[in-house]
């Protein structure tokens, strides 16, 4: 049988206790433990963890260099670009579908700036005086017309691959 001893809140001690006889009980099986006896309370105090502003500032200073960058694109260029990453996002989910190898982080990271790129969208519709009704009714019309097209990254892999292509028959 071993009993707890704390002495400072950063050494531990196990010392051995005398074997003190425990009368049986009525019950078929008889156990040895007897438990463990904490003989100190010491109340240790919390370790501080210094968090590091700097990185959580650098953080939110490139969200912010990125919502200027969209604020400074017109609505056709913020209509092609989330287009673009919608097709992308597809793209991800087909690799995650064949069970190619792809960045789980890429996911969230497209989602985010497609939310970006249509809230900026909205501000900009809400400043032109566009309720909501009338937001969803230009949103579905731009939806159908929108040309289905192969993402860039698809484009650069076709391009990628012609190149190949031509190597080994050249």
């Amino acid at each position: 049988m071993l009993s707890l001893s704390i002495a400072s809140p950063s050494t531990i001690i196990f010392s051995p206790k005398p074997h003190i006889p425990i009368p049986k009980s009525s019950s078929s099986s008889s156990s040895s433990f007897n438990g463990v006896k904490i003989q100190k309370h010491i109340r240790v105090p919390p370790q501080r963890v210094s968090f590091s502003p700097s990185s959580s500032v650098v953080m939110m200073s490139k969200r912010l260099d990125e919502m200027k960058e969209i604020r400074t694109k017109t609505t056709e260029e913020i209509n092609e670009e989330v287009v673009d990453l919608k097709g992308e996002l597809l793209m991800l989910r087909l690799q995650k579908s064949a069970r190619n190898e792809f960045k789980s982080s890429d996911f969230g990271r497209m989602r985010k700036r497609i939310a970006r790129m249509l809230t900026v969208k909205r501000e900009r519709e809400l400043e032109e005086g566009i309720n909501k009704r009338l937001s969803r009714k230009l949103d579905r019309q731009w939806k159908k017309s929108i040309v289905v097209r192969p993402p860039p990254s698809l484009k650069k892999l076709q391009e990628e691959e012609a190149a190949a292509e031509a190597e080994k028959s050249a």
